[in-house]
């Protein structure tokens, strides 16, 4: 048992880790200067809810055996100091997490995109395959009542970001998880706001490669031309296999994989999510799981939560929401609705939220991204630009941005719902509403405008 105190526990990781700690029975505290749910709702249920949001520094004592360090707590954050000053050991959430799993087999999926489901899908086969494990994941599962889990298992399976790890460590927390197999899915420019250029961001998977251990094993995405230069120069003393599209077709929206062992039907689609599935199979085989019993598992797999995830469904319509934002992710997400509903009326809508996408120098990135939706949607909140210091956007220069005539960009939230409902109320065909954000839309209810939609049958 160890006493941790976690500094900015109210992260939607974080909180995660602290969960999981305190179900080993650790002593578990934290602080942080705002905790919204679900971290609220399940740190409360748990008991270990600081009393009061701030920083403390009298929870800080010599008794600590470790510090966590979320990278959301500033350099002069006042525990953070208090720590220092005490020599307590401090580690950022993925130093903790290998300290806690440096005996165990370590699997890490990691790359600019699919992360969250190709890790969500080997987690499912795992599982449906009765296999002990441990795991870290960015998104709710269904069958999993938390994303972090540690116990004694053997083997833990890690989605790993590129993103810096705290403020006084702030390599990539992929450099600290030393997997003993990896997956590198996609390699497209993101985080603009850490990695000012392109090749500054792919160096980051070079290094990350050429930190593994010689003859470890690593499953990259063969159709992505970045991956294999990343690869060609950083993976040479690795066990290198590559992952390609599988053979397949689609049945009234549904895909359906041409196998060794017969046809599969999975409840996923589009091509990146096959290609995902590809390097799911890749990993769970070298697990020992076999090919005809990781197909037999995956065909139940639904997908992660926000990851093509089915919000809405009625006659002559249906929704989705996406977690999609770098340009890459936007332009596989349409690809993958327009093949599967070739003949619905796609409406695509997409919130710029991220830093990166809110940043006039990174907007030329989403070029002809939106160009495979019949009609297209661009939003974003002032309050948004605020909230991360970032200058006033023009709706105009947004557009042309995207380089798209046709494309609506609006800055006020009553102002989308409106369009979106009259859109749909103006449809001659079955439409697909997708809506792709790694926000929420300033909160509007999707459902309740889905709710009011009717196909006039004389139109069809």
């Amino acid at each position: 048992m160890k006493r941790i105190h976690f500094i900015a526990i109210g992260g939607a990781v974080m909180h995660q880790l602290a969960l999981a700690l305190h179900n080993q029975g650790n002593i578990v505290s934290g602080s942080d200067d705002e905790i919204n749910d679900p971290a609220k709702s399940n740190l409360a249920a748990a008991g270990i809810l600081p009393p009061a949001f701030g920083w403390h520094p009298e929870k800080i004592t010599k008794e600590l055996d470790a510090i966590v360090l979320g990278m959301h707590a500033k350099a002069d954050n006042p525990e953070l100091l208090a720590a220092q000053s005490l020599n307590i050991p401090i580690y950022s959430f993925p130093q903790y997490v290998y300290e806690v799993s440096k005996n165990k087999k370590r699997v890490v999926v990691a790359g600019s995109h699919g992360k969250t489901t190709i890790t969500s899908m080997i987690m499912h086969v795992l599982k449906h395959q009765g296999l002990q494990f441990d795991y870290l994941v960015g998104a709710k599962l269904a069958g999993f009542d938390q994303s972090v889990q540690l116990t004694d298992a053997p083997l833990i399976i890690l989605e790993g970001d590129e993103y810096p790890a705290s403020v006084i460590e702030k390599r990539p927390k992929i450099f600290f998880y030393h997997p003993h197999i990896s997956v590198l899915s996609g390699v497209a420019w993101d985080h603009i706001n850490v990695f000012p250029t392109y090749e500054i961001y792919r160096s980051q998977f070079e290094q990350y490669l050429k930190g593994m251990d010689a003859g470890a094993s690593l499953y990259y995405n063969n159709e992505d031309s970045e991956v294999k230069i990343v690869v060609d120069i950083a993976g040479q003393a690795l066990k290198a296999v590559p992952y390609n599209m599988p053979d397949f077709r689609y049945e009234n929206g549904e895909a359906i994989i041409n196998t060794t062992n017969g046809e599969v039907k999975v409840a996923v689609f589009g091509r990146h999510n096959l290609l995902n599935m590809q390097a799911a199979k890749g990993v769970c085989m070298e697990l020992g799981i076999s090919e005809v019993d990781f197909y037999n598992a995956i065909s139940t797999f639904t997908g992660a939560a926000k990851r093509l995830e089915k919000i809405a469904e009625k006659e002559g319509l249906v929704a989705y929401r996406d977690f999609a934002h770098a340009p890459s992710k936007l332009k596989a997400t349409l690809d993958a609705v327009r093949e599967a509903y070739p003949d619905h009326l796609l409406v695509a809508c997409f919130e710029l939220h991220t830093y990166s996408s809110l940043n006039e120098q990174f907007l030329s990135e989403y070029a002809h991204s939106m160009d495979n939706a019949d009609t297209s949607i661009v939003y974003f909140s002032r309050h948004a630009l605020e909230l991360k210091g970032l200058p006033p956007l023009q709706t105009e220069i947004v557009k042309n941005y995207f380089e798209r005539n046709d494309l609506t960009v609006i800055d006020d939230k009553q102002t989308l719902q409106n369009a979106v409902q009259e859109t749909l109320s103006k449809a001659d065909r079955p439409v697909c509403l997708l809506l792709m954000s790694s926000g929420t839309f300033d909160g509007i209810d999707w459902n309740s405008v889905a709710s009011h939609f009717t196909l006039s049958k004389s139109n069809i």
